[in-house]
């Protein structure tokens, strides 16, 4: 709507030019003495020019008017983006409101060149109307100027070949009559001339002052192309800024997520750490318990074979150790019936009784010997029990000091991982504040970016209100205008019928006057004539 009625004046102009430049196609061109009624036609046409000109600068000052307002609109929506350059959320609202004003002063420009251009050419064609009749008048005053200096040197030879007195005094007359017309026209059309003159300097003044201001707005057309091509440049970087915001805030969501998925990663570490180094302190205690045991057990079940061994070597010993005694007593009683029967000194079969009792008591050294050769091995024995029975205690207690040793390694590194476990948590604590930080100042930027993109409906809302009042006023004055522009057309028209019948009569009565000069010319040359004949 608005590209309407910037187009409307231009369109107006346009019909209005092409009205005016047919009514001066229409418009006759006269000479001789309807000279004083061109000069009237010349000024109606020249103060319907005049008012064509005021109309066309009133349409001027109207566009140049909305191109103020919208280039006002433009500073302030460059002041509100540079505001709001750093909301990522606004640049859409912001590049269509920059397109839609781009697109106003284009159309706006559009709109007031050639209007511009127009009044130029009005300007130029009013001023090469003015040389035209300029012009035209010239040569109409040489024409009078030839037929004043004709008719006085016919008057004086008529004066001095015609001694009538009256035919002298009718030529005097009508050449008085003629001189003081020829006069007051000289007159008028000097008047005329400098009026037009005059008028003409002021047309040259104005179109002067037109090719300045057009120049002014060359220049203010050039400096909002350099601002618009500013602006370009700030909203693109406006956009890379956005661009760059959004990359970061991407960024640091991703940061967000992968110290979320380390979190959680650490956390399952940690409850797996935890519950390895439980069940491995678990194992290591259940397995020292055990390894404990087996070795408690085989150490009694050895101590008890051992202390079974020497007591049944004890009792074997005992046992020895009696049959000794025994054979000792045998001994003894064989040696003391030995020394009896030597005492006694008996025969062959005490005789043999007697190697039986020496070859007894041989049996029983003999038995005696092996006692104490076994008796010597058990001792042996035990002490070799002995032995290995110290050397698989110091075996254990060693056995038991290596998983005492390995228990508290264990516990020191149970300890270590509570501490790293309490470093992890403190991380993980800090890391949800800072989480939680974030959360906060994004959801005070998206409602403070809410807050301000519906400040800008609202504006908006207000601007686009304010634009329909304005082209409803642009409506009413084009109405007016195009109104005013049939109410001057029909003047215009009625005018131009006016001239047509004034120029009629004047040429009838140039036409009338003509011939009666001619008359008055004929009646001359006849009374010349006669006077040379008489």
């Amino acid at each position: 709507m608005l590209c309407v009625c910037c187009r409307l004046p231009s369109r107006l102009h346009a019909e209005l030019r092409e009205s005016v430049e047919r009514q001066l196609q229409t418009l006759p061109v006269s000479t001789g003495p309807g000279v004083e009624g061109d000069t009237l036609g010349d000024e109606g046409l020249i103060g319907n020019l005049h008012q064509q000109i005021q109309l066309s600068v009133q349409e001027r000052d109207q566009a140049m008017e909305l191109w103020r307002a919208s280039a006002q609109e433009l500073d302030r929506l460059q002041q509100l983006y540079q505001i709001t350059t750093s909301d990522g959320q606004l640049h859409v609202a912001e590049q269509q409101h920059l397109v839609f004003v781009r697109s106003l002063v284009c159309v706006c420009t559009e709109a007031i060149m050639p209007h511009r251009r127009a009044c130029l050419s009005c300007h130029t064609q009013t001023n090469q109307q003015f040389l035209k009749t300029l012009t035209e008048q010239s040569t109409e005053m040489e024409e009078l100027r030839n037929q004043l200096r004709y008719t006085l040197l016919q008057f004086q030879n008529v004066r001095h070949n015609c001694p009538q007195d009256r035919l002298l005094q009718i030529q005097n007359a009508e050449a008085h009559g003629r001189e003081e017309a020829s006069d007051r026209r000289l007159h008028h059309l000097q008047s005329a001339l400098s009026q037009l003159e005059a008028r003409l300097k002021a047309a040259s003044q104005e179109a002067e002052g037109v090719r300045r201001e057009q120049v002014v707005w060359e220049r203010q057309v050039g400096e909002l192309q350099v601002r618009c091509a500013s602006l370009e440049e700030e909203r693109y970087e406006a956009f890379s800024k956005v661009r760059d915001s959004i990359q970061l805030a991407e960024e640091a969501s991703l940061q967000k997520d992968q110290a979320l998925l380390r979190e959680k990663q650490k956390s399952e570490e940690l409850d797996r750490m935890n519950e390895a180094v439980r069940q491995l302190i678990q194992d290591a205690a259940i397995r020292t318990r055990k390894e404990v045991e087996n070795v408690r057990k085989q150490c009694n079940s050895q101590i008890h074979r051992m202390a079974e061994e020497l007591s049944a070597l004890q009792l074997e010993c005992a046992d020895k150790e009696s049959q000794m005694e025994r054979s000792m007593r045998e001994m003894r009683a064989v040696e003391e019936e030995l020394e009896k029967v030597y005492k006694e000194g008996r025969g062959e079969p005490e005789y043999r009784k007697m190697e039986v009792l020496h070859q007894r008591s041989l049996n029983a050294e003999r038995l005696k010997d092996d006692m104490n050769i076994t008796l010597q091995s058990t001792h042996n024995k035990m002490k070799k029990l002995e032995m290995d029975y110290s050397e698989e205690l110091s075996r254990c207690q060693e056995e038991v000091r290596r998983l005492q040793g390995s228990l508290s390694a264990a516990r020191e590194d149970c300890s270590g991982v509570s501490e790293e476990r309490l470093q992890l948590q403190q991380e993980n604590m800090q890391l949800r504040r800072e989480m939680e930080e974030l959360r906060k100042a994004s959801l005070m930027t998206q409602r403070r970016a809410k807050q301000q993109v519906s400040q800008m409906e609202q504006e908006y809302s207000l601007k686009e209100q304010g634009l329909e009042a304005r082209v409803r006023e642009l409506e009413e004055s084009s109405r007016s205008s195009s109104a005013d522009l049939t109410r001057l057309l029909s003047a215009q028209q009625k005018t131009s019928q006016r001239w047509k019948e004034e120029a009629k009569t004047l040429t009838l009565t140039f036409q009338t006057k003509l011939t009666s000069l001619k008359l008055v010319q004929c009646t001359g040359y006849t009374c010349v004539y006669t006077t040379n004949k008489l």
